[in-house]
């Protein structure tokens, strides 16, 4: 019998023993480690590799600090209005302090509860961002420090959802917590959040939503940008005004249930509305910006130079504009150029011409309409220049060309004739082109002549409208302006202003066999008058006689050292009427060497240029130049006085009422194509130019087309708005021109020519006979512009200016004998005889012309007496 079955089982070894007893054992431990390590540590590898370029392929501390110190250079005005921001994002930095504490507290709140805990990155954060995910809701676990990272290197770290992404991030924010502080990095974070408009910083935003700095922000205010971070276009509260407050009120919900507010001021807030005020400074410069366009050119020369970007070094521009005088210029600029658009619209829009009174009334009319163009200005009437149209028809075929129907027509196939005839019949895009051509244009500029500095700048009367520059840009005939110049250089020469001329008809041979007779709007009258009395009533007659003295190469020489170095001036005797184009800015500098009492100084638009910090690195300061003595100048003040009292300026007095010191000279060119102004004070030289971008179009009348009814008015608006506003001292006056010395009677070259006591008796009895009314003009024929709208920008040089405080004047070696003597006879001895036209003596048969009732002080004389075109006799 089998017993085995009754045997009790025999314990089994255990699997351990079972393992140590088996002899492959061994061979398997191998096998699994080589597996192992042949799994793991290219893994390993893998993994120090990776971690090694993240390192090495994202930026350092060093990287960070210099990206976080880039900010724009800041152009400032001089009463410290910021006017313009070079670079690519609006940014300006602030530390913890100068930013409100609501908007610290809401933004740990909403952002990054354990900002001050962690370092770098919130695991547990990360972990409930993950099991989120896991359960289809998508939400964010970056920690300041990786948004941080984010917004300073848009570019390296990327903005995709990926993994490589997240490792730069996270790579660079350990970087980043490594090398500053808790404190420096919501410092950084807070100067580098982007926002809408190019605004980066929450002191820009401030400034561009509230109009107010981070510091002045209230609860709702730091709210509204808090809630703007999670996706600044979607919540931009101008954008999405309803989608933005829903966004605010849950920041400031997020705000108490964290213990920040109370329950009550969550409510108070969330009950405030949301209070934009959008200012956008991404939109170009808001101040000046010819003037800022100017100031960038010169910027970028000296950072040239200098090996600087001004883009990211955080300079300050400190200019010389004024805004406060700024604002006065451009409210002249449009108020007198849309009078002046409404007159001229009149003027024109009828065969039969209304001019003087009826005309003002009718610009004035037009002025208090309530249309207005989508620039803002007056709506003009549908029959403006209607009879100037009937006139050109070439110049209205020009503007059929330009049409769209004649565009579409030629591109067809339509032959020129037949393509016309369908630009002419587009009777709403002609009509657009025919205002535009026949927008009356201005420009403005103010001068300090003891500085140079350019205290305001108007280019055009609407930038968007006109980006051309007619102050610095614009080339065009002087005019009568240029006229003090010829004086200037015939009393240095030695001809006195008591001399006397008589008004009558000048003929110069010129080299070509022509002969050159420049006439004035009225006949000439025979009548004496001194050069004085010629400069004062801008006779073209008189004016003529003294160039034909001087001589015009002393007169040029005489206008390049007054500061007219940069215009070309043509060496032909019609220029003392102003025919060699010139700019604004530059003639209003010449005629600051004039108030300035004979100093002479360039335009300086920046007057110096710090750093970051404050440091001055630059100051630029023009060279002083003494051309003139005292004397000199002041004689020419007083005598371009009496064109402000008693000549073709004296609208000035007369229509806006201004008592103080001034002096100053209008200029007209022919057809009342352009129309000057400028006015000197012992503290400011204001200078204004009116006209029509093509020259072919003109003011109509000669009442409306003088500088002193066109250019004047603006020049006049500004200054009794500045001396209202007390931006201009009234009490600023020239110094007292010294008695001058008796005059002998013997007046001209030829010794036997005598003044009789008659004729004394008669000049101070202001003996003047009477002048012509104003005539019609017939409308102008074709001329091709002089100043093209591509023409460049004339900037003053700055090679000119020096960068250390001026100290003391530098005179100017005289030029040689018999240019420019830098005296009067009444100081020196006379100059030696030279070689003189001899003055015409007065025939024993003259009779003088019957007297007139004196001009009063404070209307002008005829303004038809100033100029008329130039007569060229064969």
């Amino acid at each position: 019998m089998d017993t085995s079955r009754d045997d009790p089982p025999a314990a089994r070894p255990a699997a351990s023993s079972v393992l140590r007893s088996d002899p492959r054992w061994p061979r398997v431990a191998v096998s699994v480690a080589l597996w192992a390590s042949m799994v793991l540590v290219p893994l390993a590898l893998l993994c120090a590799a990776g971690a090694w370029w993240l390192v090495g392929h994202t930026p350092d501390a060093t990287a960070v600090a210099e990206r976080a110190a880039e900010q724009p250079t800041r152009i400032l005005s001089a009463d410290g209005v910021l006017i313009d921001t070079l670079g690519e994002r609006l940014h300006a930095s602030r530390t913890l302090d100068q930013v409100s504490p609501a908007l610290v507290q809401a933004l740990l709140v909403t952002e990054d509860k354990r900002f001050y805990e962690h370092h770098g990155l919130d695991l547990r954060r990360m972990v409930g961002a993950a099991w989120n995910v896991m359960n289809g809701e998508i939400q964010g676990a970056s920690t300041l420090t990786q948004q941080l990272a984010r917004n300073l290197f848009p570019q390296r770290i990327g903005m995709e959802r990926s993994l490589l992404r997240k490792l730069r991030e996270i790579t660079l924010a350990l970087k980043i917590e490594r090398a500053y502080t808790k404190d420096q990095i919501l410092t950084l974070y807070l100067n580098q959040v982007r926002f809408p408009y190019r605004v980066t910083g929450v002191e820009m935003a401030a400034r561009t939503y509230f109009s107010k700095s981070a510091q002045e922000l209230d609860l709702h205010e730091s709210a509204l940008l808090v809630a703007m971070l999670k996706g600044p276009k979607r919540y931009d509260p101008e954008q999405a005004p309803e989608r933005a407050k829903a966004r605010r009120d849950l920041v400031l919900t997020l705000m108490s249930r964290a213990g920040a507010i109370d329950e009550a001021t969550r409510a108070r807030a969330t009950a405030q509305p949301l209070g934009v005020h959008l200012q956008r400074l991404d939109l170009g410069p808001q101040h000046a910006p010819h003037f800022v366009r100017l100031v960038r050119a010169q910027l970028d020369d000296w950072a040239e130079a200098q090996g600087a970007d001004p883009r990211v070094e955080g300079l300050t521009v400190h200019t010389t504009i004024d805004t406060r005088l700024q604002a006065l210029a451009e409210q002249a600029v449009r108020r007198q150029a849309a009078l002046l658009q409404a007159v001229a619209d009149q003027e024109w829009s009828k065969p039969a011409l209304r001019t003087g009174a009826d005309a003002l009334a009718a610009g004035q009319g037009g002025q208090t309409e309530t249309a207005r163009s989508p620039g803002g200005e007056p709506a003009r009437s549908p029959t403006a220049f209607t009879h100037f149209w009937s006139q050109q028809p070439t110049l209205l075929a020009e503007l059929a060309r330009e049409t769209p129907a004649y565009r579409e027509a030629r591109a067809a196939g339509l032959d020129d004739a037949l393509a016309l005839r369908r630009g002419l019949a587009d009777r709403d895009a002609l009509q657009a082109l025919k205002f535009q051509k026949t927008r009356l244009e201005a420009g403005f500029v103010a001068i300090d002549p003891t500085s140079g500095a350019v205290r305001a700048h108007v280019g055009s009367r609407d930038p968007a409208q006109d980006q051309f520059d007619h102050v610095s840009q614009a080339q065009r005939q002087p005019g009568s302006t240029f006229k003090p110049f010829v004086y200037g250089a015939a009393l240095q020469s030695g001809i006195r202003s008591t001399d006397i001329l008589y008004d009558e008809a000048v003929e110069i041979p010129l080299p070509d066999g022509t002969v050159w007779s420049p006439r004035d709007v009225g006949e000439a009258t025979g009548e004496p008058l001194s050069v004085r009395e010629g400069l004062a009533r801008s006779k073209n007659t008189i004016t003529a006689q003294v160039m034909r003295r001087v001589g015009v190469s002393a007169v040029i020489r005489y206008a390049q050292l007054m500061g007219l170095s940069r215009a070309k001036l043509d060496p032909v005797p019609s220029l003392a009427l102003g025919t060699s184009p010139v700019t604004l800015l530059e003639l209003a500098g010449a005629y600051g060497s004039f108030a300035s009492l004979g100093v002479k100084r360039q335009p300086v638009l920046i007057s110096h240029i710090t750093d970051r910090h404050g440091r001055e690195l630059a100051r630029f300061a023009p060279e002083p130049q003494r051309v003139l003595t005292e004397t000199q100048a002041l004689e020419m003040v007083d005598i371009l006085r009496d064109a402000v009292n008693s000549g073709t300026g004296g609208w000035l007095r007369s229509r806006f009422g201004l008592r103080v010191d001034v002096a100053g000279k209008t200029g007209t060119t022919q057809r009342n194509t352009d129309g000057w102004f400028i006015a000197m004070r012992p503290d400011l030289v204001a200078g204004a130019w009116v006209g029509f971008n093509d020259q072919r179009v003109t003011m109509r009348s000669n009442h409306w087309g003088q500088g002193g009814r066109n250019a004047l008015l603006i020049v006049g608006d500004f200054l009794r708005a500045g001396l209202q506003a007390g931006r201009i001292d009234q009490r600023a006056r020239f110094p007292v021109l010294p008695k001058p010395e008796p005059v002998p009677e013997d007046m001209s070259a030829d010794p036997g020519a005598q003044t009789s006591p008659m004729l004394h008796a008669a000049l101070a009895a202001g003996a003047l006979p009477p002048t012509a009314p104003p005539r019609p003009t017939l409308p102008p024929p074709i001329q091709a512009p002089l100043s093209p709208p591509d023409a460049p920008p004339v900037v003053p040089n700055l090679q000119g200016l020096r960068a250390a405080p001026v100290q003391t004047l530098t005179p100017v070696p005289p030029a040689p004998a018999p240019v420019l003597r830098w005296s009067t006879p009444r100081e020196l001895p006379a100059p030696a005889p030279r070689e003189l036209p001899p003055l015409r003596e007065p025939s024993p048969q003259r009779e003088l012309p019957p007297p007139r009732e004196p001009v009063h002080p404070s209307e002008p004389d005829d303004p038809n007496d100033e100029e008329a075109p130039a007569v060229v006799r064969l």
